[in-house]
């Protein structure tokens, strides 16, 4: 039996059609066209559906951008980017068309039940996850299953501020973690430093070369983002962070710094049991997470 896994982004949605293990036997992606709206894009993924269904599927598997209530796989906030989305409840939609069982979760919680269930937290039924990306987003895992909070939106924790008057955010408050600690916060702090427009593989590149302005501008992003996780950490008192994104791309190297900084924001009791790891499943890591929660939803797991 298979699974069809669908990831949807703001500017691609990726598939794959995977085994009930969560081997992925074929992957694709093809640009989401925000602009076009959602029965736009509710098309270009039953194409992908419809080019699968010769295989014996078990569910349709979706990780989605936005503030999603994944009891039921509703879109209930979030940015607008792609017109109609808001209020779509996409589970409907695909199980009245194709007699399947399906699921939609929030990305960031999709990444962290995949790296739950085949990734950096396979052995641990309780932990956080953050992204690093555009933005910062998070996932709290609790007794191997999501918390979701009252309204589903738990787990916001780029919206914490670390700085009381700092950077105006999208959110409407100021000196929010993700104006700071994002990779999206890591390019400008740069920019704005050296005049020049890098990425962030770019970045840390020129830094390994010796450049002493661009590892001041590190540093300080280093700082910033464990600012943010110290305090993540006060409140949770987790045994495991999981962070994820493409800057966990450099390994120890960026690993090893993050935890020299966040050793000394913290009490003896919050750090003696805390371990900091990079996720493991890469791009991936939404599809599997998703599948995760389709074969719990029909009883395939535990």
């Amino acid at each position: 039996m298979k699974v069809i896994g669908i990831d949807i982004g703001g500017t691609a949605v990726k598939f794959a059609l995977l085994t009930e293990m969560g081997e992925i036997l074929e992957t694709g992606e093809f640009p989401t066209e925000a602009g076009k709206g959602v029965e736009n894009l509710f098309n270009n993924i039953c194409k992908v559906i419809d080019g699968y269904l010769s295989e014996d599927v078990l569910g349709i598997a979706v990780s989605g951008t936005g503030q999603i209530d994944g009891t039921v796989g509703k879109v209930i906030g979030g940015n607008p980017i792609i017109p109609g989305w808001i209020g779509t409840n996409l589970v409907e939609k695909l199980e009245s068309k194709y007699k399947l069982p399906a699921v939609l979760e929030n990305d960031v919680n999709c990444a962290a039940l995949g790296e739950k269930w085949l990734g950096a937290g396979k052995d641990d039924k309780d932990f956080l996850c953050l992204t690093i990306g555009t933005g910062i987003g998070g996932g709290i895992v609790l007794d191997g299953d999501i918390f979701r909070g009252k309204t589903c939106v738990a787990g916001e924790f780029g919206h914490i501020q670390i700085e009381k008057n700092g950077e105006q955010c999208l959110c409407g408050k100021k000196g929010c973690y993700e104006r700071y600690a994002s990779a999206t916060a890591l390019v400008k702090m740069v920019e704005e430093k050296t005049g020049k427009k890098l990425n962030g593989k770019e970045i840390f590149e020129l830094e390994k070369t010796g450049d002493l302005e661009i590892k001041s501008v590190v540093d300080s992003w280093i700082d910033y983002f464990t600012d943010g996780l110290s305090t993540i950490a006060y409140i949770f008192n987790p045994t495991l962070v999981v962070v994820g994104g493409g800057v966990t791309k450099q390994g120890d190297y960026l690993l090893d710094r993050i935890k020299k900084s966040l050793d000394g924001k913290l009490g003896e009791n919050y750090k003696k049991n805390l371990e900091i790891k990079f996720a493991e499943l890469g791009n991936n890591a939404g599809i599997l997470g998703a599948e995760y929660l389709l074969l719990k939803k029909i009883g395939k797991l535990k």
